[in-house]
């Protein structure tokens, strides 16, 4: 089976609310290890294991801790992000929920490895409820002197869509209204306060503990060439056992779908959320890896008896209502692209309609200052390639083949 834990290995064992139940299973001994054999080795283990970014960019991980490591600047930043607005992921909240301790071990590690002594989690505004247990741990991990060398901070979003991408987040957390920055500079040159800066989702830090204790090479032989490790997914929509699972990287998406999550009549999955890539049914074999489709772990199954319209539709909706409208392309591109989908719901598209999503696609995708811009198009450029006909099948009879 592809199925293979590492991320939730405590998830269901420990009880999140003990410090004792998380050191039984050898929590923090990572930490130790990590103390005696210094930063650099740490970050030269991190960079021959082959993680890289579990949020979606896929960035390798090591070279992120490295580039912020190596500059002047004393003061530096290590942030956490928690947010997972992303339509369709749940698995930061269940990760969350059943070990608190894991993510906090990943973090001490990664400050010291950085030179870090304040981060922060920045928790998505509707997981408030998490709040309690996230801070519990924390006060645990201090108690017993596992964090003498760095202060964790934990900071509440407001619910918004693009604070999830790493400069908004950062804007949010400096009590600016979430917009994305110009790049360069890169967080990891001046971030947080103009401070070098390293941003790790959830899951790229809960591999951090076991990476340490097993050696790089031990992770570096899980999954393929590129993709190493497993990745944690949330399964949702027309499945008969919606979830969360980690699985080896490289594993398909049938295994997934219809070997695990036992789906059915698929018509459409969509990867990654509202920004992601949208696979066919017929494609299921498509493997999940950073070489192919992977996106931030959402995975959202629509049978046969889903309009493929109103799925593009409302994905459109509600990347429009998330925009952040700081640049041009995105915030008036997701409202044009909304208004000519919603022209085809209603039987009345046309061949230039279909011209001009084309054009604005790949005009957002140049141009958008950040990934929520540059990846709205997705659901345009995958449904009109994969389901052409039904565009043309809502044009009326007597304009198709015009152009204009």
């Amino acid at each position: 089976m592809p199925e293979k834990h590492i991320v939730l290995r405590n998830c269901g064992v420990i009880n999140p609310e003990d410090l004792t139940s998380y050191t039984a299973r050898g929590g923090f001994q990572a930490l130790k290890k990590a103390l005696s054999i210094g930063p650099e080795q740490i970050i030269k283990e991190i960079k021959e294991s082959g993680l890289r970014g579990r949020g979606g960019a896929g960035f390798p991980c090591g070279l992120k801790w490295e580039f912020t490591r190596n500059t002047k600047e004393q003061s530096k930043y290590l942030i956490c992000n928690a947010d997972e607005g992303e339509v369709g992921t749940f698995k930061d909240h269940f990760i969350l929920e059943n070990d608190p301790f894991s993510l906090i071990e990943g973090i001490a590690i990664a400050s010291y490895a950085i030179g870090v002594k304040k981060s922060y989690i920045y928790l998505r505004g509707e997981y408030h409820n998490l709040s309690g247990r996230l801070q519990n741990a924390i006060n645990q991990a201090k108690e017993n002197k596992f964090l003498t060398h760095v202060n964790i901070e934990i900071r509440e979003g407001a619910g918004a869509y693009v604070c999830g991408e790493e400069s908004a987040l950062m804007d949010s957390i400096e009590g600016k209204r979430g917009e994305a920055r110009f790049k360069p500079p890169f967080p990891t040159d001046k971030g947080l306060w103009q401070k070098p800066t390293v941003i790790n989702n959830v899951e790229t830090l809960m591999n951090i503990p076991q990476i340490i204790l097993n050696g790089a090479a031990w992770f570096n032989q899980i999954g393929t060439e590129r993709s190493k490790g497993t990745k944690v997914f949330s399964v949702s929509g027309d499945v008969a056992c919606p979830g969360v699972y980690e699985l080896i990287l490289g594993s398909s998406l049938k295994e997934l779908l219809i070997n695990i999550s036992q789906s059915d009549n698929i018509k459409v999955v969509q990867i990654g959320g509202a920004t992601g890539r949208l696979v066919p049914g017929t494609a299921i074999d498509t493997p999940l890896s950073f070489e192919s489709v992977l996106g931030a772990g959402s995975i959202t199954v629509f049978n046969e008896t889903r309009n493929i319209m109103d799925i593009v539709y409302h994905t459109m909706e509600f990347l429009a209502e998330e925009s952040c409208g700081k640049c041009t392309p995105c915030r008036e591109g997701t409202e044009v692209m909304k208004l000519i989908i919603d022209k085809f719901r209603c039987g009345n598209g046309t061949q230039h309609d279909m011209q001009l999503l084309t054009e604005l696609s790949s005009a957002m995708s140049l141009a958008s200052l950040c990934g929520l811009g540059q990846a709205a198009p997705n659901v345009i450029t995958d449904s009109m390639q994969y389901f052409r006909d039904v565009y043309e099948s809502l044009i009326p009879a007597n304009l198709r083949g015009v152009k204009a």
